[in-house]
């Protein structure tokens, strides 16, 4: 191998691996020697769109398609690019131009199936999925991308079974050594409910604990992250919660399952979700703990949420962009305003725009926010997981969701939810986006409520 060859190699390295820094100081030594090497320019431009350096990007993106049309993969990533910049446009062509070249490119079809679906254009979308999955039925992101757009719609049968597609749980695996669930038998058997990234995923899909009992499951327990821990000690049907960090050296369980693979192996259809509210509980001491903490003062008690973790794909959409965007809510009268963010927005409240009461500082864990949405009359909400906790403590929730890449679980079209029936109402931008309608529409029905 040559030492330019050798050098390539070794940036590819480490670019997977993350490390851009040094990929990028080895493809400009590359470039120096060899000018019109255009992989080492793709590579350049892709490693400049993982440093958020977009203009950059494009251009070196422009520059190797001009030198060579035919590089599939950098004409892919560049209509990637396009799309996280919402040139919906600009990237369709980007990929049509990728199929007409390839017609047999299984991740061009998926990711126009993905722009399809990220704007609506959901029959499209399904298309794409479905001719990627004709090519090869094994790849795994056409199959959970299409899970994604069969949920959304409803169509829980193959969307479930297409879910089980993702692939994200390998340490968890090696970390456990035990087998994963396929639906055998659970007479006498224990299972451990093992642990999905998000803190929402973890409280709406371990309502399942109640069906593992009910078939049969002798002992359920639940690895969570830690600030879940003390909150799902109540669900019913769990004899214990263990906290990620904590160890897991049990030699008895029989099987683990993902959270998310529940409702595929119980076979969940709109109108069999188990809906049954509530299926989580504030404890009582806590509760009355949080209630000296609020107070006795006059109006309804109303919790807000405007922010959700910021390392979510799509939290620049979910996510208001500052407490401020709530300020309308506040000209009305009848009402008293408690903040439950915390991270990413957390210091806002600290010196609000409107009068609000930090409660913030002193909350714990997701058990300490139960106890105080016990004491609440309404959480408004983004879509993050104190939705879903609200929802689970059966306490009335309005939840927050974007126009672009709303999330499957809330289904297409619906101001409500079979998760969380009769307590979540769900208020939703306008095509093309906007949080303006949204926050009069909350207003009107704040308005509303506060008469009640």
């Amino acid at each position: 191998m040559s030492d330019l060859a050798a050098s390539f190699e070794c940036a590819s390295r480490l670019l997977a691996s993350g490390e851009l820094a040094a990929a990028e100081v080895l493809l400009h030594d590359i470039l120096h020697e060899a000018p019109d090497l255009v992989e080492a320019q793709a590579n350049l431009a892709l490693l400049y769109d993982r440093q958020g350096r977009a203009e950059l990007a494009e251009a070196t993106y422009r520059r190797v398609l001009a030198l060579a049309p035919g590089l599939l993969q950098a004409r892919l990533n560049f209509g990637l690019l396009l799309a996280t910049q919402k040139r919906f446009a600009e990237a369709e062509a980007c990929h049509l131009r990728a199929l007409q070249d390839d017609p047999q490119s299984v991740d061009a079809w998926n990711h126009l199936g993905v722009l399809y679906a990220s704007h609506k254009r959901e029959a499209e979308a399904e298309q794409c999925y479905r001719t990627a999955l004709a090519l090869n039925p094994g790849h795994a992101s056409a199959a959970f991308n299409l899970a994604y757009v069969l949920l959304r719609q409803g169509h829980y049968e193959e969307g479930w079974q297409r879910l089980e597609a993702r692939d994200r749980y390998a340490a968890l695996d090696r970390a456990l050594a035990l087998p994963r669930w396929q639906g055998e038998p659970l007479a006498g058997k224990a299972i451990l409910i093992g642990l999905e990234a998000g803190h929402g995923d973890m409280i709406q899909f371990c309502r399942y604990t109640a069906q593992l009992k009910a078939a049969g499951a002798r002992r359920v327990s639940i690895l969570c992250h830690p600030p879940l821990a003390r909150l799902l000690r109540r669900l019913p049907g769990v004899d214990d919660s263990i906290a990620l960090g904590d160890g897991v050296a049990d030699p008895h369980w029989d099987f683990w399952t993902p959270p998310l693979s529940l409702p595929y192996r119980f076979a969940t259809r709109l109108d069999s979700i188990p809906g049954e509210l509530p299926y989580l509980s504030a404890e009582p001491a806590t509760v009355a703990a949080w209630a000296a903490r609020l107070g006795a003062g006059e109006g309804r008690r109303v919790g807000l949420v405007w922010k959700g973790n910021p390392r979510f794909e799509n939290d620049r959409e979910r996510s208001l962009p500052s407490l401020n965007t709530l300020a309308p809510l506040a000209d009305l009268p009848g009402l008293r305003f408690f903040s439950l963010q915390k991270g990413a927005g957390e210091d806002e409240a600290a010196a609000p725009p409107f009068p609000l009461t930090d409660l913030a500082p002193d909350i714990g864990d997701f058990a300490d926010t139960a106890a105080i949405v016990a004491n609440l009359d309404l959480v408004i909400t983004v879509d993050t997981a104190v939705a879903h906790l609200v929802g689970a403590l059966g306490k009335p929730c309005w939840v927050l969701l974007p126009d672009y890449k709303t999330d499957w679980r809330w289904l297409d079209g619906r101001d409500d939810t079979p998760w969380y029936p009769g307590v979540v109402r769900l208020f939703r931008q306008p095509a093309g986006g906007g949080w303006s309608p949204v926050i009069a529409a909350v207003a009107a029905a704040l308005g509303e409520f506060a008469s009640a």
